[in-house]
């Protein structure tokens, strides 16, 4: 024996109260409900139609009906204060009719668009907290004459839950198109504080810098993959950590990896991760870097020197999106950017076979250049006093600055090793001064202060010009490092670096007043 009709439609109405909990998307939710209303109320058709956004006329979004007949009727769009939908929309109350077309109230118009031909109609309002939204129609019943009253309640109650569905996916919508809108405006403004930021990280004046920074603002509006090209100690690393946080990615992940420092037997295990066993040492499976930067972006310093099979595996990631670790078969998905870097000519690599072409042409769709710090000497005295401020913070010591003399020092050397090395040796000075002393010569490197002084003092008689500098100058500059290093590594204390040394105390501090070396009393 069948069981009740009511039953049926109170197990339905359960279901899709259900499913309303878990949907909402309109596009999968109303559908829903409207392919289930005929099959609950054994009728020929439904449909909700819904207000526009002026509230003057109603349209079909969505319909259960012959293909035909559904077609037309979501191309229609009808007067809201006309037919048995009007009716309803003015009273707010759901409406039975056993014959449309004898009632008045009817628009046969709608009939006439899509050939169909109604015969009984059951409206329900769906009411929202703001107003009736639209209507949900059932026409001509199966097997009978007409929709009786237990029918039209069912119908009624499932308005209710489909109004509450509706309304709540608009709400979700308007704030998903908020979220939408403030994540732009977030991204903007995070864009503007990364440039602000940039440009104090980015320190100097340089029209060559402009070009970086222009570029670096192109390079974070766009997910190409980009090539920043320059000298070690140039700050690669920054102008990539810059790129990926003014860009859409820069609430994810950054993962550099240096890929000079990594061996060639672990190079492929530590960017595409392995299996458990797939090597002696794989206890369990590891996710290599590149999943996990999920996201982000990988930055792969000292690309250049990844051997060619790696380099093959990369540029699948560039080509594929996807990764294979070690020990498996099956591409893994990733979503990432990747910015590389190189001190080295890889044009050239590429052409004498050193790196490959395809995956050199792949890195450097977006080459930046950085300019080496000897072509731009106006920056030293500007990076060198920033430097000097977070020196000073680190050593809890205070500073009045560099002395001209410094500075000149500063300005004359041809930094080989950048913007690191003028840290280093900013670094190195501050360590030597005394809390309150400015920065002098005697702090300084002894190859800066014989660099500075070299044009005026003349070769010696039995040197040529290039010659290597005297014993005596060699052993000097060696005996001023070495014991600089010494005292810092034993944090200025001379009795403990006088034991290290194997000297006394008198003896050390006679060393340091003949090579302008001071200490924290």
């Amino acid at each position: 024996m069948p069981p009740p009709a009511t039953s049926v439609r109170e197990h339905l109405l359960h279901e899709l109260g259900t499913a309303f909990a878990a949907r909402l998307e309109l596009d999968e939710l109303v559908p829903l409900v409207v392919r289930r209303c005929p099959e609950a109320l054994d009728a020929e058709g439904a449909s909700v139609l819904l207000l526009d956004d002026g509230g003057t006329h109603l349209h079909f979004p969505y319909v259960a009906a012959e293909a035909e007949v559904a077609k037309r009727l979501t191309s229609l769009r009808i007067p809201a204060d006309r037919g048995v939908a009007g009716a309803v929309l003015r009273s707010g109350e759901p409406l039975r009719i056993d014959d449309a077309p004898s009632d008045p109230r009817f628009n046969a118009d709608v009939d006439r668009a899509t050939g169909f031909t109604t015969r009984a109609i059951m409206c329900v309002p769906l009411r929202g907290r703001s107003g009736v939204l639209g209507v949900l129609q059932v026409v001509n019943p199966r097997h009978r004459a007409a929709f009786d009253d237990a029918e039209l309640r069912f119908l009624d109650a499932l308005a209710g839950s489909v109004a509450v569905a509706l309304e709540n996916a608009r709400l979700f919508a308007t704030v998903r198109e908020s979220a939408s809108r403030l994540h732009e405006q977030v991204g903007a403004l995070r864009r503007d504080v990364v440039r602000l930021e940039r440009q104090s990280d980015l320190l100097g004046t340089a029209p060559s810098l402009d070009e970086v920074r222009r570029l670096m603002d192109s390079a974070a509006a766009s997910p190409i993959t980009v090539l920043i090209e320059g000298e070690t100690g140039t700050g690669k690393e920054l102008v990539a950590r810059g790129i990926h946080r003014a860009s859409a990615r820069g609430d994810h992940a950054f993962v550099a990896v240096n890929c000079a420092a990594l061996t060639e037997t672990l190079v492929e295990s530590e960017l595409f991760g392995h299996k458990k066993g797939s090597f002696t040492g794989a206890t369990q499976d590891r996710a290599g870097y590149f999943e996990a930067a999920g996201g982000g972006t990988v930055f792969l310093d000292e690309v250049g020197e990844l051997p060619p099979v790696l380099q093959a595996k990369l540029l699948r990631v560039l080509q594929e999106g996807e990764v294979v670790p070690v020990g498996d078969h099956r591409p893994r998905k990733v979503d990432v950017r990747v910015i590389a870097a190189t001190n080295r000519d890889l044009s050239g690599a590429s052409v004498d076979g050193r790196f490959r072409p395809d995956l050199y042409y792949r890195l450097a769709g977006f080459p930046i250049r950085l300019p080496p710090l000897r072509e731009r000497p106006g920056d030293v005295r500007l990076l060198a006093e920033r430097f000097l401020d977070g020196a000073a913070a680190r050593h809890e010591k205070r500073f009045p600055g560099l002395l001209p003399a410094s500075i000149d020092a500063l300005e004359a050397w041809h930094w080989p090793g950048n913007v690191r090395e003028l840290q280093n040796e900013i670094e190195r000075a501050a360590a030597l001064a005394r809390d309150g002393d400015a920065i002098a010569p005697a702090h300084l490197s002894r190859r800066l202060l014989a660099d500075a002084a070299a044009p005026a003092v003349p070769a010696p008689a039995a040197a040529t010009a290039g010659a290597v500098a005297p014993l005596r100058d060699a052993r000097l500059t060696f005996e001023i490092r070495y014991l600089a290093d010494a005292l810092r590594t034993f944090g200025g204390n001379v009795s403990q670096t006088a034991r290290a040394l194997g000297i006394s105390r008198v003896m050390l501090q006679k060393k340091m007043k003949q090579l302008g070396l001071r200490h924290e009393p």
